[in-house]
């Protein structure tokens, strides 16, 4: 028996893409989002143009191996990251903008 569409268009994004290896997928943050700190500080426009990315991680791979062993990533679901600008591949779903990086282009989580 087939499987209905209906089923797979209620699945989230999780469940509809699995970044493999040390990938990560995340949703870049809008200009508004990343301009405020969790801090409270607001970062001015004029400093935001050169930056580093910022985004949520959506979801994780399972890690890459070395010497046969499996090494899970750093970062988990729900992290607020900093990226490489230019580390990162571009995929639209459901009209959506995320990235799909390797953990070496994360170069910090955010508090």
């Amino acid at each position: 028996m087939a499987k209905s569409k209906s089923k797979s268009k209620s699945k989230n994004t999780k469940e509809r893409i699995a970044p493999l290896g040390d990938r990560v997928l995340v949703r870049p943050l809008s200009q508004e989002e990343g301009m405020k700190r969790p801090s409270g500080i607001i970062i001015p426009d004029t400093i935001d143009k050169e930056r580093p990315q910022e985004g949520e991680v959506i979801a994780v791979g399972p890690g890459k191996y070395d010497d046969g062993k499996l090494v899970p990533l750093y970062v988990k679901k729900g992290d607020r990251v900093l990226f490489s600008k230019y580390g990162y591949d571009e995929v639209k779903i459901d009209g959506v903008e995320y990235f799909i990086l390797k953990e070496e282009n994360i170069l910090a989580v955010l508090n």
